[in-house]
């Protein structure tokens, strides 16, 4: 009897979760299955790969040498089906990561023109914050992400698509008092005790923060909300300021005072990532240039949401 590669992605994913329960569950297989399948790999291998405790589970030091050579194993077999998927260019099956703060914006007409160009194109999208869809990408269970640039990711190749400009964002009349105060608008301009953020864990947050000048422990910044959603209700409602991505506009700005920034206005940049080792195909080229058309249409329709809410830019 010989090991196989369902034994292999059981072994390394018991080493990552180090519970038999929190693998299994990663698995999608019982817990019995999954210990069964280890203790056949430990007789065929004959010695032991973990140490069983309570709450728990340890690898041998033969342990971790069987999981080296049986990650290359499993590297090496996600190469050769990713050779075998792309070999013609943008077809077969897609998975496809995307933050909350760019997913329902964009993935409606992304998603149609992806439909048809290929109607066969099987897409599983997975929405997720980026340390979650980075992780997933390293390990093989997304093909691709759009995020903001620079995703902070090794061993990716990144292509940006297009820039999605901050506005700033509030009731008409917070946004009148911000006027009254400053002749041309800068995201320093912008009072602490006024600032609605998302909740930690975002990088539109991070983004925000930089623009503002302002670190991530200052105590009058509120950071709580869990989505655009959210933190666009919460504004409406007059509990404060806050920065919102050109994209969301015509989703979120609705019941908003808009007001664009002085130039250079503050912005990210929204690209698509892979795994360096991924076959290039043509693929990925094909799912880019798809994604930065979507994304310019959006950003050319949120630019005629906004025409009437252009502030002053006027230089000091």
């Amino acid at each position: 009897m010989s090991l196989t590669l369902r034994q292999l992605a059981y072994f390394k994913a018991l080493a990552d979760q180090g519970s038999f329960g929190r693998a299994a569950d990663l698995c999608r297989v019982s817990q019995p299955a999954l210990s069964m399948q280890i203790k056949e790999m430990e007789g065929i291998l004959g010695s032991a790969l973990v140490e069983r405790r309570a709450r728990q589970v340890l690898l041998t030091p033969f342990g971790r040498r069987i999981l080296e050579h049986g990650e290359r194993v499993l590297d090496e077999m996600r190469r050769l089906e990713e050779a075998a998927r792309w070999r013609e260019g943008l077809s077969g099956r897609l998975a496809l990561g995307v933050i909350p703060t760019i997913a329902p914006y964009l993935l409606p007409d992304l998603l149609a023109r992806v439909r048809a160009s290929d109607i066969a194109l099987d897409v599983q999208v997975q929405e997720g914050k980026t340390a979650r869809l980075l992780t997933d990408l390293r390990e093989g269970r997304l093909d691709a992400a759009i995020m903001a640039l620079p995703s902070g990711g090794e061993g990716v190749v990144e292509r940006p698509l297009f820039d999605d400009r901050f506005l700033l964002a509030g009731t008409a009349a917070r946004i009148a008092a911000v006027d009254a105060e400053v002749e041309t608008l800068r995201p320093r301009a912008i009072v602490p005790s006024q600032l609605l953020l998302l909740e930690d864990g975002h990088c539109l947050t991070e983004q925000a923060l930089e623009v503002c000048g302002r670190g991530r422990g200052h105590a009058q910044i509120n950071m709580g909300a869990s989505s655009l959603a959210t933190l666009s209700r919460l504004v409406a409602a007059g509990f404060g300021l806050t920065l919102m991505p050109e994209i969301a506009l015509p989703t979120e700005g609705r019941d908003l005072t808009l007001r664009r920034f002085a130039d250079p206005e503050p912005l990210r940049t929204i690209g698509l990532i892979r795994r360096a080792s991924s076959p290039e195909g043509g693929w990925f080229e094909a799912l880019a240039d798809l994604t930065a058309r979507s994304g310019r249409a959006l950003v050319a329709q949120s630019q005629v949401t906004t025409d009437t809410a252009r502030a002053d830019t006027r230089s000091t």
